[in-house]
């Protein structure tokens, strides 16, 4: 956890400077290095041969992760930048090259010559035609044999993308491409900042919640010519970017499924309070009530997590869209859950109480009782859970809070600083 919350303090503002100030290249072709001194230089060549047949200044920019190998002194050698980046993973090296790139445009693709950096131009022409981001897509251009391991092929990159685009509503079929382009404002909107491979998966996640404008280019995939195993670690890499995947969808994994239990759980509790019923012939009992006792429970507390994961969210986006955070922002979310949830806890451990007391000086069967035991113990548990998440999101919104107040401070100029 310490490697993360390096990698995400030395991030910055993007604050270089823009590709319209004098001396500063269009085009920044941004290279994640650890080790590839066989590769490295083919990819170097490719990049600065498109950049002069298309007249364009350009700069390589290569994020070293720790070489061992020549690869430092053969990227310096043919005119690249190199950045060293000492968090490890592949996320860390193309933040730290992305930052410090000068380009309007910066575009990013492997050290193995499995991408083809000749392709460069076809990104330049998306990004000089208004994309934000531009994907490549390696099923749409092509994979050759032996390029991509069956797995992945076939099952890791497909399933993956499939999951992807459904819970974040995205067009984007290759969602692991490794190269892609963007703009400097872009990736400052973007704000990916997971060190490792799930760094792919996030850029696009967080391109889709900014409103960026994203577009696929086909892209033929060739056999790396690497001499050692690939960084890549099939089942350990695809977890990775399958929990980022899910996380990152609080909408569709959480808050939709929280309202479509909650409702009618609700309504079943409502129903079969006081007893047994018959609906059209059918008779619905103790084992309904139990049914929509578990929905509400469990469609209440998505809805809860929902609201945390957003605004946790929230937090370290950059550029968030959405309605919910600025409206629990401006309320008093707090006050709230914890009115509306300490009602129901109190009214429930109060009317738990009374059915205990007539159980013991009453008498009479208990049996009686249970449906109404059901819901009673359900508005306890609801009642505690909405009161003890309402703090948990004070914490989250006043984080985020303070984070706004830091960045409108820094964004003052300096003579008000001091105010």
């Amino acid at each position: 956890m310490a490697e993360k919350s390096d990698f995400a303090a030395v991030q910055t503002d993007l604050g270089s400077p823009r590709a319209d100030e004098a001396g500063a290249p269009v085009v920044s072709a941004i290279i994640p290095c650890l080790n590839e001194e066989r590769t490295l230089g083919i990819c170097i060549r490719k990049a600065l041969d498109v950049f002069a047949k298309r007249g364009v200044t350009g700069e390589v920019v290569v994020g070293d992760n720790g070489s061992s190998d020549r690869s430092v002194e053969i990227a310096e050698a043919l005119g690249a930048r190199v950045v060293h980046q000492r968090v490890k993973g592949y996320g860390a090296a193309i933040s730290a090259a992305a930052e410090s790139a000068r380009g309007k445009y910066l575009i990013m693709a492997d050290a193995d010559d499995s991408y083809d950096w000749s392709e460069l131009g076809h990104f330049i022409d998306a990004l000089e035609d208004g994309a934000d981001l531009v994907m490549g897509n390696r099923f749409a251009g092509g994979i050759e044999p032996g390029a991509m391991p069956p797995l992945h092929r076939y099952l890791g990159n497909p399933v993956l993308s499939m999951i992807a685009r459904w819970l974040h509503h995205s067009s984007v079929h290759d969602f692991h491409c490794g190269m892609r382009g963007f703009t400097r404002d872009a990736f400052r909107k973007i704000g990916a900042r997971s060190p490792g491979m799930e760094f792919a998966s996030e850029m696009v996640i967080n391109a889709h919640r900014a409103g960026l404008v994203i577009r696929e280019v086909p892209i033929k995939l060739h056999r790396d010519k690497r001499d050692r195993p690939p960084h890549l670690r099939s089942f350990r890499d695809g977890w990775r970017h399958l929990r980022l995947i899910v996380a990152h969808a609080p909408d569709t994994m959480y808050l939709i499924p929280g309202v479509t239990l909650l409702v009618p759980g609700i309504v079943g509790l409502a129903i079969l309070a006081a007893g047994p019923v018959r609906i059209g012939g059918w008779y619905f009992g103790i084992h309904f009530v139990a049914l929509s006792a578990m929905a509400t429970l469990i469609g209440l507390s998505a809805i809860l997590f929902g609201m945390l994961a957003k605004v946790a969210i929230a937090i370290y986006q950059p550029v968030h869209g959405g309605r919910l955070v600025p409206r629990l922002m401006r309320g008093r979310p707090l006050e709230w859950l914890l009115f509306s949830g300490g009602v129901l806890a109190v009214a429930g451990f109060a009317a738990d109480v009374l059915l205990a007391l007539r159980w013991i000086f009453v008498g009479g069967p208990m049996e009686q009782s249970v449906h109404l035991t059901f819901v009673i113990t359900t508005a306890c548990v609801a009642g505690m859970s909405m009161v003890l998440s309402g703090f948990v999101l004070k914490l989250l919104l006043d984080n985020l809070d303070d984070r706004h107040a830091f960045q409108s401070s820094d964004c003052l100029p300096s003579g008000n600083s001091s105010r």
